[in-house]
């Protein structure tokens, strides 16, 4: 059986229903490239879509946002391919506008549930739950439980789950998570399951150990999110990916995983030295770093250092607009040069 598997497509972000500035959004970079991961899945070339949590970017989507999304999977699903969704922790476990998703063969896990197909003979049954903020050792296998996926005979199955498993690394620092009150120990899943597919965190990684050492139950697959959702995350590539498994008496196992990268912009921490810098001094520095980098690129501002008196203003974000090109995003934490103020988003 062929899957594809993503997860993180935080839909809705930098998507604003009445936006007051008009400047290049990110909203549809993560709208493009949810129709690029699905793209096998309307050629044919896969037997189930599994969406891994955080559809969305939040629970207060507008409808029209929440439709882009419904109906890219929707077209999948009208196509023959069965699709899965677990909601996330942005989504605040539970799907925003569902009803739109509410067509044939689209699956939602909206409480822990079991969905059945059949692929060349071979009975499939995919168990879910949404995202748990807070577990105890009994919370997992409580919730497998009420999936109902012990009773079902399937030759695969297979594990949704959109949370944090204990060994899993995220940031350029590589933070590891270990066993805690929002984290899944490893071997808390119960056997039985040819993989656990998971969303959450954000870089692509397969997990087949717990921090000990010790096999888990069941590989974790995380495909990561299909774009760079924030700049802790600006050196990974992103994509999704293709599973295939293999029947057996134990749930089956997985016989490959590939992973499948998708365009990203780039993502670049430029920093400034502005001690001493009048405003139209900073400015210029400011313009001369930005010309250097690719026009697409989003980019965080860091200006550092003391500011001569009139520097500040230069730094607000229409004018910071003003300075790069029109394809460019660039954000300016105040942080550096004012105290409890939110970042400024050009």
């Amino acid at each position: 059986m062929r899957v594809l598997l993503l997860s993180d497509t935080h839909i809705g972000l930098d998507m604003p229903a009445r936006p007051r500035v008009h400047r290049r959004r990110r909203g549809p970079d993560f709208v493009a490239n949810l129709k690029r991961a699905l793209a096998p899945a309307l050629r044919g070339e896969v037997d189930l879509v599994v969406h891994a949590g955080d559809l969305f970017d939040t629970h207060k989507v507008s409808a029209s946002v929440a439709k882009l999304a419904y109906d890219a999977l929707g077209e999948v699903a009208e196509a023959g391919v069965p699709v899965v969704i677990t909601p996330g922790n942005h989504e605040r476990s539970e799907l925003p506008h569902s009803f739109l998703a509410t067509r044939r063969n689209v699956h939602l896990f909206a409480g822990p549930s079991t969905f059945e197909c059949e692929v060349d003979g071979v009975h499939v049954a995919v168990a879910g739950f949404p995202f748990q903020r807070r577990f105890d050792r009994e919370t997992v296998p409580g919730l497998v439980r009420a999936t109902g996926v012990q009773h079902v005979p399937a030759g695969i199955k297979l594990l949704v789950v959109h949370q944090a498993v204990e060994g899993a690394q995220v940031a350029a620092w590589d933070y590891t998570f270990r066993p805690g009150k929002d984290v899944l120990a490893g071997n808390d899943v119960p056997r039985g399951f040819a993989a656990i597919l998971g969303g959450h965190i954000h870089r692509r990684q397969i997990l087949t150990v717990d921090l000990r050492g010790r096999p888990l139950p069941a590989p974790v697959v995380y495909p990561g999110s299909i774009e760079r959702v924030s700049f802790a995350e600006r050196y990974e590539e992103k994509g999704f990916a293709r599973l295939v498994f293999t029947p057996d008496d134990d749930g089956g196992r997985l016989a490959e995983a590939v992973f499948e990268p998708l365009p990203t912009r780039p993502m670049v921490v430029v920093r400034i030295r502005a001690q001493g810098l009048s405003g139209p001094d900073l400015k210029e520095v400011i313009a001369t770093r930005l010309a250097a980098l690719d026009p697409d690129s989003v980019v965080r501002l860091k200006v550092e250092g003391p500011l001569a008196p009139g520097g500040v203003r230069a730094l607000t974000a229409a004018q910071v607009r003003a300075l790069g090109p029109a394809t460019m995003n660039v954000s300016l934490p105040r942080a550096s040069t004012r105290k409890n103020r939110a970042p400024a988003y050009a």
